[in-house]
């Protein structure tokens, strides 16, 4: 959905090869001012999209739980299906205005195709020196293409090169020889990973916030006045209500000031945006550490329940935390791809979701299986289904310093990846399908 929606604001060029100098410098000026004004919508976009997705999630955490607490699980789901319903009638409504692209061939074929022809040519070059291109050939015909060939991973471009012994062939079957836009696919594929790696490890602790802090919740004073309690399960609303009011002021007052500042049409790029939301996340373990053992010192030595309110500082960190993670990565992975691959990598960031969830699951094993060896009582921080006798807040101090030690690496990854970056992202987003000569 969210591919698709970005794809309504794709700049689309043709360049005549033919053209003069001087057209073609100025053709080169006004693609530039497109994909600035590109970036920037589609920048405005993707932080739009999250604020209608944390709109959603308020009005599910608070008006739906409502809804079945009062009414029945069975009018709950009735209200889903009818929203639902809505939503699927105002996508169809719009059918006839989408800018459609064809639908693309899988992007697994690409990888095998590059993978057959890269092992095929060393074992050519091996033997003889077939292979007509030199490095210092290779080096000059970087961009000479729309495609902008990507520094790193150079030896891929060995699949899209022609060989002496070519006698034509090569042309009829992509599986002979591969073009440069298939090359480029793979680079990025591979490129990304790392970054969509150090993503896991935000959502482990996204994973934790969901489920220990119900279990938190229930351990504290829920009375909001003397006739209405919070429901435990609506304090993961707090991040969406904190989203709703950032997400406007970000796009609205930070971009601008930082766009002065650095430059760049979206303010900072998006690498920076997923930085950052990453160093957050550390101070949210931290503050749901520090708020967990007040919590439990004032249970067991004073029997007092402390009021639901002070779960809200973790929240509020991880909020503003998630805003710039969640959708620094959605707009990085879109501007990174190449044509027929936005809708592809855009959707493999929810993948980052479930692997952290899993995560979550076998860290949460782990340790209470590790920390049960050494415990007198024979169980381990988690093991008691009991707040007051469980170490919550050592299990938070350790996806703390988790939380840091993934930034460190996301700045090893980051720093990797950006000198690398010589198209900005945007020129990903057309390119030939020519192989090398």
């Amino acid at each position: 959905m969210i591919a698709h929606g970005a794809d309504q604001f794709q700049f689309h060029h043709n360049h005549n090869h033919n053209q003069d100098q001087d057209n073609r410098n100025h053709h080169q000026v006004t693609k530039k001012k497109h994909q600035d004004h590109q970036s920037k919508q589609l920048s405005t976009y993707f932080n739009s999209a999250y604020f209608a997705f944390s709109m959603g999630e308020l009005v599910a955490l608070t008006l739906l739980v409502w809804v079945q607490t009062h009414s029945g699980m069975d009018v709950g789901f009735g209200v889903s299906a009818a929203v639902m319903a809505m939503g699927l009638i105002s996508l169809v409504s719009g059918t006839l205005f989408y800018r459609n692209k064809p639908p693309q061939r899988t992007i697994l074929t690409p990888i095998a195709q590059v993978s057959t022809l890269y092992y095929t040519s060393i074992s050519i070059s091996s033997n003889c020196h077939a292979c007509t291109m030199s490095q210092n050939q290779l080096q000059n015909t970087t961009t000479t293409n729309n495609v902008v060939h990507a520094q790193r991973f150079r030896f891929l471009d060995k699949a899209s090169m022609r060989s002496t012994e070519d006698n034509g062939t090569s042309r009829e079957s992509p599986w002979r020889l591969c073009t440069t836009s298939q090359v480029q696919q793979v680079k990025i594929l591979i490129s990304v990973i790392p970054i969509f790696a150090c993503t896991i490890v935000f959502n482990t602790i996204l994973a934790q916030l969901q489920t220990f802090s119900v279990q938190q919740g229930r351990a504290m004073d829920t009375k909001l006045t003397p006739s209405f309690d919070i429901p435990p399960a609506s304090l993961q609303a707090i991040p969406y209500v904190i989203l709703i009011v950032l997400v406007p002021l970000y796009d609205a007052v930070f971009v601008p000031a930082a766009r002065k500042l650095t430059g760049h049409e979206s303010g900072i790029t998006p690498l920076q945006r997923i930085g950052s939301g990453l160093f957050l996340a550390t101070f949210s373990m931290v503050a749901a550490a520090a708020m967990e053992n007040k919590r439990r010192e004032a249970a067991v030595e004073d029997n007092v329940r402390i009021s639901i309110f002070w779960i809200t500082p973790q929240f509020l960190v991880f909020g503003l935390s998630e805003m710039l993670t969640a959708v620094g990565l959605i707009e990085f992975f879109y501007k990174q791809s190449l044509k027929g691959m936005q809708s592809f990598l855009t959707a493999i960031t929810y993948c980052s979701y479930s692997f952290g969830f899993y995560l979550s699951s076998v860290l949460v094993s782990s340790v209470n299986k590790i920390t049960s060896r050494y415990s007198s009582s024979g169980h381990g921080w988690l093991g008691d289904n009991d707040l007051n006798n469980d170490r919550l807040d050592l299990f938070y101090w350790m996806l703390a310093v988790l939380s840091f030690l993934n930034f460190l690496n996301y700045l090893f990854w980051a720093n990797w990846y950006s000198p690398c970056d010589d198209n900005k992202g945007e020129d990903h987003m057309g390119g030939d399908d020519e192989a090398i000569p």
